[in-house]
């Protein structure tokens, strides 16, 4: 599509502010002028393959949906995962997944007639930051530009700070909504297609491996809310394995949710893996996620709350209350063990560990 670029109210220094109406993306160049393209405006379209129609109805062993980032840890040569993941099953919940898949975009019925028009879109940029606030303890509510009606998501920084006043996607104008809340129009599936209040539990099972083992490589994931659930069965929590007995195995041997896992000797922490996989989903603090220990006590630091998603300067140590900076040249910095983690089952493989990016803008609105 050819941008349209549309003026769309002064900056803070007086500059103007520049939206795209056709990719709903920033036109601002330097100066506050109007760029010549958008910063979508290259963006790789999403292509029918990458899309599903996914009718509801039609699955009554249950669906489930998740935001969908690249594995924590991963060794295998697999395509990046970034999207919504679809579990679907047509008989019972204890059948095989009629579809085990991740999209870039779905498009689901809000009624059962067939012939419905009612469409709602779940795209992946929503689904990725539904995930990101779900990990770190936002609800999310559903907003709408008060100027053109477009539904709005708050993305990046926004996804995990509330706030009133919002810039909307669609027309690009400023508007104020009745509460301090973070908007994503995901937050409307569950009160329309859930049955009833979901139930979580621990996975009930624990597994123990060697990396030498799956000579295909290993993807690690933490467990994190759907964004639907529909099964009757309770949603479990844990760390998501995937093991592989060899090279490109499309259907892993290994592929189910665990509490504990511990790899070559290595006990993995769940809430360390869930965190760090949304810490990689922020594009503000990409580069700042590192392992500090406390230099008095030689404790690991799991920076948690506000902290595991704001850059800082000081970490209290959580075991012998000692201040710390990190030691190295970037000084406001987020601490997570599980960086040391993957350093150290890398050194238990001779394969490549990966770092894949999800590529995604930095929110800048």
């Amino acid at each position: 599509m050819t941008c349209e670029i549309v003026n769309v109210g002064k900056r803070r220094d007086g500059g103007s502010r520049y939206w795209c109406l056709s990719h709903h993306a920033n036109a601002t160049a330097k100066y506050g002028v109007a760029a010549e393209e958008c910063v979508a405006a290259h963006d790789e379209p999403i292509s029918e393959t990458e899309s599903l129609d996914l009718e509801v109805n039609r699955y009554v062993g249950g669906i489930a949906l998740w935001g969908s980032v690249p594995a924590s840890y991963d060794t295998t040569t697999l395509p990046t995962d970034r999207g919504i993941h679809v579990h679907a099953r047509r008989l019972g919940r204890d059948s095989a997944k009629d579809i085990d898949k991740t999209y870039r975009r779905l498009r689901i019925p809000f009624t059962t007639d067939l012939l419905s028009s009612e469409w709602f879109v779940v795209d992946e940029i929503d689904a990725i930051n539904y995930m990101v606030s779900g990990v770190f303890g936002f609800g999310t509510i559903s907003v709408k530009c008060s100027h053109c009606g477009f539904p709005h998501l708050d993305r990046d920084w926004f996804a995990v700070h509330p706030h009133k006043k919002h810039q909307c996607h669609g027309c690009g104008r400023q508007f104020s909504d009745s509460e301090i809340a973070i908007g994503n129009p995901l937050s409307q599936l569950r009160s329309h297609l859930e049955p009833g209040n979901r139930s979580q539990i621990a996975a009930p099972r624990s597994i123990e491996i060697r990396q030498q083992d799956y000579p295909g490589g290993i993807q690690i994931w933490g467990s994190n809310p759907a964004i639907l659930w529909t099964s009757t069965a309770p949603e479990e929590t844990g760390i998501h394995l995937h093991a592989l007995s060899e090279e490109g195995q499309e259907w892993p041997k290994i592929d189910d949710t665990y509490e504990s896992v511990v790899i070559d000797g290595i006990e993995l922490d769940a809430e360390q893996v869930r965190y760090y996989m949304a810490q990689t989903a922020l594009p503000h603090i990409e580069g700042r996620v590192v392992a500090l220990s406390c230099p008095r006590c030689k404790e690991p630091h799991f920076d948690k709350g506000q902290w595991a998603y704001t850059p800082h300067i000081d970490h209290e140590c959580h075991f012998c209350g000692a201040i710390f900076q990190n030691p190295l040249q970037i000084k406001k910095t987020i601490s997570n063990p599980f960086v040391e983690t993957r350093a150290r089952l890398s050194k238990h493989t001779n394969r490549i560990l990966r770092e894949d990016k999800l590529g995604l803008r930095p929110e800048t609105i």
